[in-house]
């Protein structure tokens, strides 16, 4: 094997044993991680952390992440999602199970504003789960719905996942996040579509009724309160028709405008900015009016920054060191001696996905293993962008990833239910069947219309 494997596999190994055996956080595992692999370039080391510091500095990716971070700190400092939620269960609240319905949509919803799953499940099950249990859902099940609708917080963009393998220099080199942005959002769609078919199996199976009408605000007050809430979608829809479509073509072909001009449009970077400031337009009143006020409101928001800009900032700089270390050639080797079908390559691939996020989170198992998933699917025959879409789903199953998840514990708190019984439910209705769509959807089965 090449040094720029055995570089990889100090790489996980160290960021396994410092996140788990010394429980220390995934931030400071990745900075271990980056020092641990430029000291295999030897007298190369001072350069090879200065190439790794340049690129992560330098990257879009990690500057639009940051704004995503202070989006979804400001979309939660003025109660958007709340009103939110309350318009969906003006409409689907009525229906028997109406509350595990809310629950998956205001799941999906919060998945493409904030992109966390344990935030997800907090969010959304702290309204939903008291309301399933009174519609004589098990406690059991409220929660294994709740964890598992909690996937959605990675499963739909943007989400940390999603900025950690663009990130990495190859998959960079051949994955646009324009194209990535809406392929992964159409496979959040298959996910939300096959977890509504799950509730209407178990509202038939467990015979709920619909929750009580004291729970239920009327439609037309939950739209007069809240309707300016669902504004905050044209924060993506915009930037998504402006550089996507007929409108987009329109304007590269416009001579005043052109090719170059619609190049240099992020839908990473304006999608955050958009919604921050339709978010604030929409919720001034719960905003600071003084210069105290905002200093404060700024200073709480700060710590939501450390982690993951560390995170980001390492990952992506031990990405940039692993392949100056000459990793994607040789995986490239090692994977072309490796004769397997690509079926057996993405089933392999995904197994491998599903029981690195169980320990961990999806974020730390896609900057541990996500740049060999990629190597390995592209090397067996699969479409580069469909390998980067099916790995950020086969990690969107930490939600649902027995034995350590956080999705499961908040939910079984949220639903006062025992958490060891939701392990085997969670696996079989949640894990398989959204490895079953990953691979479905790396094989080209499922499309994803890019």
């Amino acid at each position: 094997m090449g040094i720029g494997i055995w570089a990889l596999l100090v790489f996980i190994g160290l960021i396994v044993f410092w996140n788990l055996v010394l429980k220390r956080n995934i931030a400071e595992a990745m900075l271990a991680g980056f020092i641990a692999t430029s000291l295999f370039g030897g007298t190369e080391f001072f350069n090879l952390i200065w190439s790794g510091l340049v690129f992560a500095s330098t990257n879009e990716v990690l500057y639009a992440s940051v704004a995503f971070v202070f989006m979804a700190y400001v979309i939660d400092h003025t109660a958007i999602i709340t009103k939110l939620v309350k318009i969906l269960n003006s409409l689907l609240g009525r229906l028997p199970g109406g509350a595990a319905y809310v629950d998956t949509i205001a799941s999906a919803v919060m998945g493409t504003l904030a992109g966390s799953n344990s935030g997800n499940t907090a969010t959304t099950g702290s309204i939903t789960a008291p309301w399933m249990v009174e519609s004589s859902f098990t406690r059991e099940r409220t929660a294994t719905i709740v964890a598992g609708n909690g996937g959605l917080g990675a499963a739909l963009p943007p989400s940390a996942s999603m900025f950690i393998m663009l990130g990495f220099a190859p998959i960079a080199a051949v994955v646009s996040e324009g194209d990535l942005y809406v392929a992964l959002f159409i496979s959040g769609v298959y996910q939300v579509i096959y977890r509504v078919f799950l509730i209407m199996y178990f509202v038939k199976r467990d015979n709920i009724k619909a929750i009580s009408p004291e729970f239920i605000q009327p439609l037309k007050e939950a739209l007069r309160t809240g309707w300016k809430s669902t504004l905050i979608f044209f924060g993506a829809l915009i930037p998504i028709v402006i550089t996507i479509g007929p409108l987009a073509e329109g304007f590269m072909n416009n001579p005043s405008i052109g090719e170059d001009a619609m190049d240099s449009i992020s839908l990473i970077t304006w999608i955050p900015i958009l919604i921050i400031l339709i978010s604030m337009m929409v919720g001034w009143k719960s905003l600071p009016k003084t210069a105290s006020g905002w200093s404060e409101f700024l200073n709480k928001a700060i710590p939501r920054f450390s982690t993951i800009g560390a995170l980001l900032v390492f990952a992506y700089a031990s990405s940039q060191v692993l392949t100056d270390l000459g990793l994607p050639e040789d995986l490239t080797t090692l994977m072309e001696s490796i004769a397997i079908s690509k079926w057996l390559m993405v089933l392999l691939i995904s197994l491998l996905v599903a029981l690195v996020a169980g320990p961990l989170s999806s974020t730390a198992t896609l900057t541990a293993i996500g740049l060999v998933a990629f190597t390995a699917m592209v090397s067996a025959g699969v479409d580069p962008l469909l390998a980067v879409v099916a790995i950020l789903v086969f990690a969107s199953t930490e939600g649902a990833s027995p034995p350590a998840s956080g999705s499961i514990f908040i939910a079984a708190s949220l639903a006062g239910a025992n958490p060891e019984k939701t392990f085997v439910p969670l696996v079989v209705y949640f894990v398989v069947p959204i490895l079953l769509i990953g691979c479905l959807i790396a094989m080209g089965i499922l499309p994803v219309f890019v």
